[in-house]
């Protein structure tokens, strides 16, 4: 009797019936999250190669001296930086404008003179859009940071 108990014990263990159904359930989550987060951090770094692309268009744009219709030197590059990147919404308080004068070592506010070094600085805040990716980030967002320095162009009038 014992022995015809272990005989269904082995062919139950020797049969294969719904072993692709359970790999299957242990797999599937695994690589969605995989395949997700994979799209996340694509997505992250196509918006820092953007801003990257950005910053530098924008202060080509600012050191000339050039302005955009009525708007001010700061807000000129602010919309050449936002020309440059029209699939994210870069906000004013993400942009921070320093100069340099020649001969000095300090960074001050602003966009400087002609022949001082201007820098733009942008810090950005890409928000995951997975939500199980997001998890894994404190505030569910990292923060992209690009500057790029040029030194401005003489201004003849």
């Amino acid at each position: 009797m014992k022995r015809h108990r272990n005989r269904g014990v082995m062919r139950r263990l020797r049969d294969a019936r719904g072993n692709a159904m359970v790999e299957a359930a242990i797999i599937t989550p695994l690589l969605l999250f995989l395949t997700f987060a994979i799209v996340d951090f694509a997505a992250g770094f196509y918006a820092y190669l953007a801003l990257e692309n950005g910053v530098s268009q924008a202060l080509r744009f600012g050191i000339t001296g050039n302005l955009s219709g009525d708007l001010n030197h700061e807000e000129s590059i602010k919309k050449a930086m936002r020309d440059a990147t029209p699939f994210l919404t870069i906000e004013d308080g993400d942009f921070t404008f320093s100069h340099m004068t020649p001969g000095d070592a300090d960074w001050e506010p602003g966009t400087g003179e002609p022949n001082d070094i201007s820098k733009v600085t942008v810090n950005y805040e890409w928000t995951m859009m997975t939500p199980l990716v997001r998890e894994l980030f404190p505030t569910g967002a990292f923060n992209i940071r690009v500057e790029s320095a040029m030194k401005n162009e003489p201004r003849f009038e």
